[in-house]
């Protein structure tokens, strides 16, 4: 009986201390996860040091839509999809209305000119980029490779963010 009671207590007073530094533990585990998430928003501010805020973070990045003119015969137009990614990254699909086309991708990396509010598309073929003028924060219109305004309307050569447009209608695959 002697024994039952000790291993009863040893057994109890080791519980005591389990539960006493557990709330220790979860306290600076969670003070650690702090610590990282503090770093890890310095280092992505740090990274764009000098960017305008405007253009920096997820109110920049997202998906973008337009529908372009075409040259080719038999096509209506280019439905193009830009994606804009974080660490960024960049992919952008088009495919010419006309029947029986393919979509073309193309991968890479995007870099932003605060001054000139360009945006370039430079891709991982080495092929040449593109570039866009930053409008806002959910629109973009296409440039020449110099960085001039394209011939025409500026608004056939518009990619509007999805989040922006009501309607869906902007571009379909």
């Amino acid at each position: 009986m002697h024994s039952l009671i000790k291993q009863t207590l040893s057994l109890t007073l080791f519980n005591l201390l389990l539960f006493a530094i557990n709330p220790v533990m979860a306290e600076s585990d969670k003070q650690m996860q702090d610590k990282l998430l503090r770093q890890r928003e310095a280092l992505q501010h740090s990274e764009h040091a000098g960017h305008d805020k405007s253009l920096k973070g997820p109110d920049f990045r997202g998906v973008y839509y337009g529908y372009f003119p075409c040259t080719e015969e038999d096509c209506s137009g280019i439905k193009m999809t830009l994606s804009l990614k974080r660490n960024d990254n960049y992919l952008l699909v088009t495919q010419p209305a006309k029947p029986s086309s393919r979509e073309f991708y193309s991968k890479g990396k995007f870099s932003w000119n605060d001054d000139t509010r360009t945006v370039e598309l430079m891709p991982k073929d080495k092929s040449e980029g593109k570039k866009y003028r930053i409008v806002d924060e959910s629109t973009l219109i296409q440039l020449n490779a110099d960085g001039s305004e394209m011939a025409g309307s500026q608004d056939d050569y518009t990619l509007r963010r999805g989040d922006s447009v009501k309607s869906r209608e902007v571009h379909i695959h």
